[in-house]
């Protein structure tokens, strides 16, 4: 009797909003909210107007379907302590936690590289337009800021999380105020582009990349969801499926109202010219824009973004790459530590001297892999892995979801051939 009582008010809780849940949703927002939105809208609006309208309404229930998936596969673990290493590891063997290691990392790793290109042309752009000085030598600049960024990381891990962790909320607000402030220059032009209905199709395809780039929050979905089963046990997936929900609403309320008040206030010609130049949104609003307030603003919300959003990718991308070569190399964790440091570092200074378009290394690289993570992996488990059966979600959620996690990795690899 107090067993059923016990269990009927912990399932009523799942059903009650409390101040952790919103907690948790700020937390899984803030986590998705990261520098590929400063570079959403220069891909999403490329097709027009009218295709941008079809990838926000997409938008929603991708995301939300893929993350409250990925929770309810982390719940499906025996040991309520698993991370989602462990659980690929109880489910798929020790070859299929390897597998998922790997992809993590490569998962990763490229975006740290696609920060390394992103900082140099921020600051490069700023120089030169904001403060009319020469460009300095792209491989002493580049060189310079990584080794500044990457001390920050070494020398004070616990500031660096601390000053990223309170940088999340006041750059939202300010990216929030941003997207107020520019509706006065809201114009029709991206309106009249009249879009090719047969490629309409094709259009949105090859932008749902950045669109999974963009929104993506699975790093932290482990732990987020060990806590939920810590609390609620067996109604866990409840909870999760609640405040995953609640994050993709904020996400698209939020984000796509950024990304619908910059292409509304530029036209498409301009947004061709920000991918060009491989420069966020915001460096190219700064750069054409008569505001003083944006003409200062924008650069520097660009670094804080891309510099928060360093910080915590460089630990994963450290953290993997040393998991990955301890497994296969006899040397001292020290030796490891170091080598992989020094590689992570010395990559991304080439690939930041080469400058390759941004855009171009989120659909080819880091797009996939997240998709192969979080689209795939958990629909695949739903269809083969006994205990996810009573944690699987609807058909037409995982057959959407699958879709758009086959669409994500086809995509890029059209893009790359």
């Amino acid at each position: 009797m107090t067993t059923t009582i016990i269990a009927e008010q912990v399932s009523g809780k799942t059903r009650k909003w409390t101040y952790q849940d919103i907690t948790w949703c700020l937390s899984l927002f803030g986590t998705a909210v990261g520098a590929g939105v400063l570079f959403l809208p220069i891909k999403a609006g490329a097709g027009g107007f009218w295709p941008l309208v079809i990838l926000a309404l997409i938008a929603a229930p991708m995301t939300w379907f893929a993350h409250k998936s990925l929770a309810r596969f982390v719940l499906s673990s025996k040991n309520e302590n698993s991370d989602i290493t462990d659980v690929v590891e109880e489910h798929f063997g020790k070859t299929g936690a390897n597998i998922i290691t790997f992809a993590y990392f490569f998962a990763i790793y490229p975006i740290v590289l696609i920060y390394g290109v992103g900082i140099t042309n921020t600051v490069d752009s700023f120089m030169v337009n904001q403060l009319g000085m020469e460009s300095v030598p792209r491989w002493l600049l580049s060189g310079g800021l990584i080794a500044l960024m990457t001390g920050g990381v070494v020398f004070g891990k616990e500031l660096m999380l601390k000053a990223t962790s309170a940088m999340v909320y006041p750059l939202v607000l300010i990216l929030l105020a941003l997207s107020v402030y520019l509706i006065p220059d809201w114009n029709t032009s991206m309106m009249s582009v009249t879009p090719e209905w047969s490629t309409l199709p094709s259009t949105i395809w090859l932008a749902i990349p950045i669109i999974v780039f963009s929104f993506n929050h699975s790093p932290i979905i482990s732990q987020f969801t060990k806590e939920q089963r810590k609390t609620y046990g067996e109604d866990a997936h409840k909870k999760t499926d609640m405040i995953t929900g609640g994050a993709s609403a904020m996400l698209m309320g939020f984000v796509m109202f950024f990304v619908f008040s910059v292409v509304l206030s530029l036209s498409p010609e301009q947004l061709a010219q920000a991918q060009t130049e491989n420069i966020s949104v915001l460096s190219y609003l700064a750069n054409v824009h008569a505001s003083p307030v944006i003409s200062i603003l924008g650069p520097v919300i660009a670094f804080a973004a891309i510099t928060s959003s360093y910080f915590g990718h460089f630990l994963g991308a450290h953290e993997g790459l040393v998991g990955l070569a301890k497994s296969r190399s006899t040397a001292s964790a020290s030796k490891i530590d170091k080598i992989a440091l020094g590689f992570i570092v010395l990559t991304t200074w080439i690939v930041a001297i080469i400058n390759p378009s941004i855009l171009g290394m989120i659909e080819a690289i880091g797009a996939p892999m997240i998709a192969a993570i979080l689209f795939i992996m958990p629909i695949f488990a739903m269809y083969k892995v006994p205990a996810m059966k009573q944690l699987a979600t609807s058909k037409p959620a995982r057959i959407f979801t699958l879709i758009c996690g086959i669409a994500a990795i086809t995509s890029a690899t059209y893009g790359i051939f």
